[in-house]
């Protein structure tokens, strides 16, 4: 990229030299413009952009030193090297005061003046290199908090309304944008993934992440503002970012998910079918659009590998809603460990299904199948079943078989989760104590839920249910929450750096730490810690 060179002289003959004998092609630079004196540059400046400018000291009507003063005073981004033919020291230290880069005094040594404008501009482009990773890096490290928020809001473990002080500053755009929402899901019965089923538990995350990686990765090369969630094993919410005043173009979007689906069969050898929800979704619309994709996904038997949902026939079915709902509440009692719930809502789907005539029982036949799945998938998240009774259940839905056999295969899952929930309660609380106590210790590095769930041997998704169920609040309200009491604790009674106390509480970047900080607090650490302290010491601060 060239940049622009602004040359400023009263003497025409030295601007139209500089212009001839300096190689600006060489110096990524082009002159942009020349001007006699201070006011006229400063009236270029104000109407065009420059990165760099030579600039005289004496010249009528505004000398060189006061156009760099009016430069410094508008804040205008330029790197200045000051020409005199005047050696008065008086002269250079007021050219460093203003921030001048470099000072090269008259007769102009051409070939000294192009070392110190490619050493100037050479210092400038690493500065904007530096400032853009440090943007990029920031802005990632917002998207991954963005993502952790969203994966709550889509399982309806937070809220976004204005009281959760989390959906302020950056986060707070999150409110205002609407998105795509696209459900990936590997079809976790057909013959193509038998091999999956065989999988260890190791193998399949690590499949589960190259699967994140390359989603991300091709949303990332399209220009594609995203976040990729893992829902469960096997299943992916995909959240796409779109502009206010962009129109839903199903065909576009449909062509978004062929290309994400080709890459997973290209990179990772599996097939993925998606769901497309109907129309954008705001952020406190994502946990319903959700369920609504992923129910049409689950209680359509046949389907096309790219469908939009919710669709009319799932809209008009109240019997396939009825069923579903009772079925949900169910695995919302396995989950709690709810074993009265789980009888009740048993009791219901049976009721149900026997008030069903014939033709009425087929059609629900394929729907129970796909609950059946629906459950297993639950319950393997949550670690009910051994590996050998996994096993044997799958080869039992692997056969055609009743409706008789269905009800019977949900109540052998629901009579495992009985008889292991008190254990399985018993061992939550140590799990979550665990959890507790490794967060305590780690919260000076980047953390995240799933290294946490991997450390306590549970599912990402089952360890967030269980840590909102325990905690009352989601793991990332939780973990900033710590850090930010632990940062109050420091500033108050400390002479650390802001930039240190950062570090000790998880944060790389000291702007980011900042952001969060007056986010859970309205003050910005420094207006803190005096308010705290009564006044800081001057080198409490001086690394800020």
């Amino acid at each position: 990229m060239t940049g622009k060179v602004l040359l400023v002289d009263d003497e025409a003959h030295i601007t139209r030299n500089l212009e001839k004998v300096i190689p600006w092609e060489m110096l990524g630079l082009t002159v942009g413009g020349t001007a006699k004196n201070g006011m006229e540059a400063l009236e270029l400046m104000e109407q065009h952009s420059f990165d760099l400018l030579l600039c005289d000291i004496r010249m009528p009507v505004m000398d060189g030193l006061e156009l760099v003063r009016h430069i410094r005073d508008k804040a205008m981004p330029c790197d200045i090297i000051m020409l005199s033919g005047y050696q008065d020291f008086a002269y250079t230290r007021t050219a460093i005061q203003f921030g001048v880069n470099d000072y090269v005094l008259k007769p102009i040594p051409y070939d000294e003046l192009t070392g110190v404008i490619a050493r100037v501009m050479s210092s400038q482009r690493n500065k904007q290199k530096q400032l853009q990773e440090e943007k990029q890096k920031l802005g990632r490290m917002i998207d991954l908090a963005s993502e952790k928020i969203l994966y709550d809001i889509i399982m309806d473990y937070t809220d976004v309304t204005a009281d959760n002080w989390l959906l302020t500053g950056d986060e707070q755009q999150l409110k205002q944008q609407q998105f795509v929402l696209i459900v990936l899901d590997l079809d976790v019965s057909s013959e193509s993934t038998k091999d999956w089923r065989d999988w260890s538990d190791k193998e399949r995350k690590l499949w589960n992440f190259a699967v994140c990686n390359v989603l991300r990765e091709r949303l990332q090369q399209n220009g594609l503002h995203h976040a990729v969630i893992q829902i469960r094993d096997g299943e992916w919410c995909v959240l796409i970012e779109t502009d206010k005043e962009a129109a839903f173009d199903l065909s576009a979007i449909k062509g978004w998910a062929e290309m994400l689906m080709s890459a997973i069969k290209n990179h990772v050898k599996l097939s993925l079918f998606a769901g497309i929800f109907r129309e954008f979704a705001a952020v406190a619309d994502l946990s319903q659009a959700y369920k609504l994709v992923q129910q049409g996904m689950q209680l359509t038997p046949e389907h096309d590998s790219i469908a939009v949902y919710p669709s009319e026939q799932q809209k008009s079915s109240q019997a396939d809603q009825a069923f579903w709902d009772t079925a949900e509440k169910m695995i919302g009692a396995v989950k709690r460990g709810d074993s009265i719930g789980v009888d009740n809502e048993l009791q219901g789907i049976t009721t149900l299904l026997q008030r069903m005539n014939e033709p009425s029982l087929n059609r629900v036949k394929p729907l129970l199948h796909f609950f059946v799945l629906h459950l297993m998938r639950e319950m393997k998240e949550m670690g009910i079943f051994s590996r050998e009774q996994e096993d044997m259940l799958w080869r039992r839905l692997d056969r055609r078989f009743g409706v008789k056999d269905l009800l019977s295969v949900i109540r052998q899952v629901t009579n495992a989760v009985s008889e292991k929930s008190m254990d399985k309660k018993k061992q939550s609380e140590i799990s979550m104590s665990e959890a507790k106590a490794f967060l305590d210790r780690n919260l000076y590095r980047d953390l995240s839920v799933e290294e946490t769930a991997t450390h306590v041997g549970l599912s990402t998704s089952y360890f967030s249910l269980l840590f909102k169920q325990t905690f009352g609040e989601t793991f990332i309200e939780y973990v900033t929450r710590q850090r930010m009491e632990r940062a109050k604790a420091m500033l108050g009674e400390t002479a650390k750096s802001i930039a240190q106390i950062a570090k000790e509480v998880g944060y790389a970047e000291r702007r980011y730490f900042t952001k969060v900080f007056m986010k859970y607090t309205g003050e910005n650490p420094t207006d803190y810690r005096s308010r705290r302290q009564g006044g800081a010491p001057e080198h409490a601060t001086l690394n800020e």
